[in-house]
């Protein structure tokens, strides 16, 4: 499984050489309005499945993941 190891550290120098580049890029308003869109989405799938006490748990974390992309 060489390739996979090869692969893997060229990523890994990939986003090493390139941090603060994708760290722009996450923290953008377009990182920010797909995040919203797609964490909500996700959010709203997983309180259909799981019991409504959960509900605010499930927005909790929602939120803690959102402050990790976009810019707000």
């Amino acid at each position: 499984m060489a390739g996979m190891d090869d692969l893997a550290k060229q990523a890994g120098d990939f986003i090493e050489q390139n941090k603060d580049k994708i760290q722009d890029v996450l923290k953008s308003e377009q990182a920010e309005d797909i995040s919203d869109k797609l964490l909500d989405g996700i959010g709203e799938a997983v309180k259909k499945i799981t019991p409504d006490e959960h509900d605010a748990k499930v927005d909790d974390v929602r939120a803690n993941i959102d402050k990790s992309v976009g810019n707000q």
